[in-house]
Parts: structure tokens; sequence; C-alpha cells
């Protein structure tokens, strides 16, 4: 989905109405039952992944939720990540 294509399917919505996640995934593998978890979305995360030669990728960008804990510490991983990046690349211009 593109964020043009996420904004056309809200913009018609009340704009103090919730924002969740479904993750629906099956019970079992073996099994035709399914299992849904909502989460509230709090925050979005521009990410690129690189491809198998080592290019960056278009950028997508995630909406983020799960239990408060673990949103707080998977943001706080990726901020992390982000300044030792910054910090190894120092003034170098790639």
């Amino acid at each position: 989905m593109r964020v043009s294509e996420l904004i056309d399917m809200l913009k018609d919505q009340p704009p103090d109405a919730e924002v969740e996640i479904a993750v629906v995934a099956p019970v079992t593998d073996d099994d035709e039952d399914i299992t849904v978890d909502r989460y509230s979305v709090e925050g979005m995360l521009p990410w690129q992944d690189d491809d198998e030669d080592g290019n960056e990728e278009d950028v997508v960008i995630w909406l983020v939720g799960g239990e408060d804990e673990d949103v707080e510490a998977f943001l706080d991983a990726v901020e992390e990540r982000a300044e030792a990046d910054d910090h190894d690349h120092g003034d170098h211009h790639h």
C-alpha cells in the first residue's frame, strides 16, 4: 500500500477515531482457525532495507504498534542504532 492510498482510505473517517493495527494469523499452520491481535498505532517509522546486493531499496513506512513496553523498547533500539550509524559514519560522505 502506498502512503497516498492510506491517506485516501482514511480521509473520510472521523478525525477523532482511533487507529489500530489488526494482525490476522493462523492459530496453527495446519488449522483453518485464525486469531486477530489488535494494537493501537503508537508511532511511524520510515524503514529502508538493503537488497541482496547491499543496495538500498525504497523507503517503506512502518506503522508501529504493540504492547507499550515493547514498542518503547523497539523505538529506543532503533534510535540507538541510528545514532551509532551516524557516529560510525561521522563526517564522511558516501
